[in-house]
């Protein structure tokens, strides 16, 4: 009977093999002596063994604490994906807070109270809240916070229906301002906006869709290819998001008779069309059409060593309305029971594209609601008597210093993050900050405890606009720029303190609580001719 051989030691591999024993017997007898010896020594030599690295992972953040308005902010561009379901959310926030809703179809003058809190909106894409002091008196001014809620990002096109190119389904987009830059490639894009809809009786009505998945990606080339991977690109054959592949059962394309008179079908692919209808609970023929748009589905998360870094899409302008919002709000009660004037945050569409539609800051819905206002309580004073008393902050996020393009930033005007607001300067007018306008906002930073910043852009570079000057021009009021400061202003994904938002909201607050105060100084030393 032949034994296999066994293994023992040896000095210069560790081990070696026993021969083949003569016999059964001498056979077991070395079984049993190697099996004792081996019962106490590893196979392996310690040398040849695999230790794993210890590994080391954070259970939890930092005990540096995130404020709360941050954490809920990043809640809320996360559960907010577009411009209609940020309005939607700051009309839940109004009214949930004691904020009464006036439909611009209605007649307000009996509504109107003072000491009232009211909101109306436009088109599902704009929002002005109001507080009327409880002394209220005609001819007194507004303080008034505006801001634009829209942000970057692709518009589905009224056909978006796109031949199969080898294999891939596709969907057709167009830019919505600046966007389907570089930042938009490889990245996990979500569909969503309003739809328009035949409800059951017969009427129409809008309903909010987000899909609640990535759906989209527009696919990089890679750099394998040489130069056709480098660019420059073609927005309308390059950038096309692909949102599936050709159907193994090519049916699947083809319409059900149901569909077949459906005013969307052949407009846009119809294993779209079905998901967006079994999202809303309808059917396929019911959908009339819709304001559909892509984002970036990632959530925002606090980064940087100490939580200093929110790292977020959607910061422009978004986070200068939630911090005017919350900041209205939380000053609500007590200057509906002390104020004399009216308190505004106003939060625009369009501002990206120029504000020339219905619902941009030229389509006159904070100027039509402070309007009302006067009608029903201002007892015979003028519009122009209280847009003179009153003093418009235009905000909108600002470019705080980048590090690696310092060289790119006047000095002294490098806006640092977790500092403060940031005013800009213009002397060609795209901004409203004059000395005057300073130094009524300074008087309130310096009484409440806040820190300003300044930033003008270099002489030769070019500056961007906000809705201060279209604003402040029809209003004839006077008015400030300022802004919460951030990196990587219209990337699809950006940057801010970890701490901005609570800074921007404390100065809001603190101009909603403080600017009648500091309005009489400035009226007091105002010069009277002789």
């Amino acid at each position: 009977m032949r034994i296999h051989p066994k293994y023992a030691d040896d000095r210069q591999f560790g081990q070696r093999p026993v021969s083949g024993a003569p016999n059964i017997e001498s056979a077991r007898y070395q079984q049993s002596s190697l099996n004792v010896r081996l019962d106490n020594k590893p196979l392996v030599p310690e040398s040849c063994s695999f230790k794993p690295t210890e590994r080391i992972t954070c259970s939890s953040a930092r005990p540096n604490a995130v404020d709360f308005y941050t954490q809920d902010f990043i809640d809320f561009i996360y559960e907010n994906p577009t411009v209609f379901h940020a309005t939607e959310y700051f009309a839940e926030f109004y009214s949930n807070n004691g904020f009464v809703f006036l439909a611009e179809r209605d007649d307000w003058t009996s509504k109107l109270k003072k000491g009232g809190k009211y909101f109306t909106t436009r088109n599902g894409s704009s929002v002005v809240a109001f507080v009327i002091g409880g002394n209220y008196e005609g001819g007194n001014g507004a303080g008034i916070i505006a801001a634009h809620i829209d942000a970057l990002t692709a518009r589905i096109k009224p056909i978006s229906n796109k031949p199969l190119v080898e294999g891939y389904t596709q969907i057709g987009v167009a830019p919505y301002s600046g966007t389907m830059t570089n930042t938009w490639w490889d990245r996990d894009l979500g569909l969503g906006g309003r739809v328009v809809i035949r409800d059951v009786d017969g009427t129409f009505k809008t309903k909010l869709l987000c899909i609640p998945y990535p759906v989209a990606r527009i696919p990089t080339l890679a750099p394998h290819f040489g130069g056709p991977a480098n660019g420059p690109f073609n927005l309308e054959t390059n950038t096309t998001p692909i949102i599936a592949l050709e159907p193994s059962d090519l049916s699947e394309n083809n319409l059900k008779p149901e569909e077949v008179d459906a005013p969307l079908a052949g407009k846009h692919n119809i294993r779209l069309l079905r998901i967006i209808a079994s999202e809303l609970n309808v059917q396929v023929r019911d959908l009339l059409n819709f304001d559909l748009e892509l984002f970036d589905t990632q959530k925002g998360t606090i980064g940087g060593l100490e939580q200093d870094f929110l790292f977020c899409p959607r910061l422009d302008d978004k986070m200068c309305c939630y911090a005017a919002a919350h900041a209205l709000v939380n000053s609500a009660e007590a200057f509906a029971a002390t104020g004399s004037s009216i308190n505004v945050a106003a939060f625009f569409d369009n501002e990206e594209i120029g504000s020339l539609l219905k619902q941009g800051a030229r389509g006159g819905l904070l100027e039509g609601s402070i309007t009302r206002v006067i009608k029903a309580l201002g007892g015979g004073s003028t519009v122009e008597q209280t847009y003179a008393n009153s003093f418009l902050v235009s905000a909108d996020v600002k470019h705080a210093v980048n590090p690696n393009f310092a060289y790119a930033y006047l000095p002294y005007h490098t806006p640092k993050l977790n500092v403060g607001i940031t005013v800009p300067w213009d002397p060609n007018g795209h901004m409203t900050t004059d000395s005057e306008s300073a130094a009524f906002m300074e008087e309130i930073a310096r009484r409440t405890d806040n820190k300003i910043q300044y930033f003008q852009i270099r002489n030769d570079s070019r500056s961007g606009g906000t809705i201060g000057p279209m604003l402040s021009s029809s209003l004839g009021c006077r008015a400030i720029d300022v802004g919460i400061p951030q990196l990587s202003m219209h990337s699809i994904r950006a940057c801010t303190g970890s701490r901005d938002i609570p800074l921007g909201l404390k100065m809001f607050k603190a101009f909603y609580e403080t600017w009648e105060d500091v309005d009489q100084l400035v009226k007091g030393g105002e010069r009277k001719p002789q």
